[in-house]
């Protein structure tokens, strides 16, 4: 679901639903997808990649929160992780499955970064995305489906969350692995 300003005396925000239509889109090997927010994760700048892949203007996107790329296909617990992560005020690498405005979905392989004034104080977030390997996708997407069947039992959303970060942990002990090492196996093709 993405959130889409409504210009009425009010300036309503109102809920409307973009469906995914099954097409993938891609981009370049040598393209970078950047955009930054806010501390809210409110986009301030957007690159000319993003607003191709993402199918939004400029108008569109600036002022929009973040989350307007949101897939349903995606896991709750990963922006969970990436959001506990960012708030101890560290970098996170993610695979993420993002939903572009006109249905098309595509895959991303992003670095996300806090942002400091010179006091220390959070400005925002920067988020580097390059284009995945097919095989870093195909690894990747058997994880995020166990994620979401998880996710998907449950009726509430904080106990989607909860339970798509306990099958997460489950089979990170499995695998020996933290979610960057994860990460890191699947850049590299070794995903075990």
């Amino acid at each position: 679901m993405r959130n889409v300003l409504i210009g009425d005396d009010q300036d309503i925000m109102r809920a409307t639903e973009v469906r995914p239509s099954g097409i993938e889109r891609t981009f370049g090997e040598n393209e970078l997808i950047v955009s930054k927010t806010d501390p809210r994760g409110v986009i301030t700048y957007a690159n000319d990649v993003f607003l191709r892949i993402s199918a939004l203007s400029e108008d569109q996107a600036l002022g929009s929160p973040h989350n307007i790329i949101r897939h349903p296909d995606m896991p709750r617990a990963v922006f969970k992780l990436l959001w506990d992560t960012l708030e101890q005020r560290k970098e996170i690498f993610a695979y993420v499955l993002n939903l572009a405005s006109d249905g098309a979905h595509y895959w991303v392989y992003a670095h996300v970064t806090p942002s400091f004034d010179r006091s220390g104080r959070l400005l925002g977030y920067h988020s580097n995305r390059r284009r995945p390997s097919q095989p870093a996708v195909a690894a990747i997407r058997e994880v995020y489906a166990r994620l979401l069947d998880e996710e998907r039992r449950q009726s509430r959303t904080p106990d989607a969350v909860a339970a798509g970060m306990a099958a997460l942990e489950r089979m990170l002990a499995e695998r020996g692995r933290t979610y960057d090492e994860l990460v890191w196996d699947v850049t590299d093709g070794g995903a075990r």
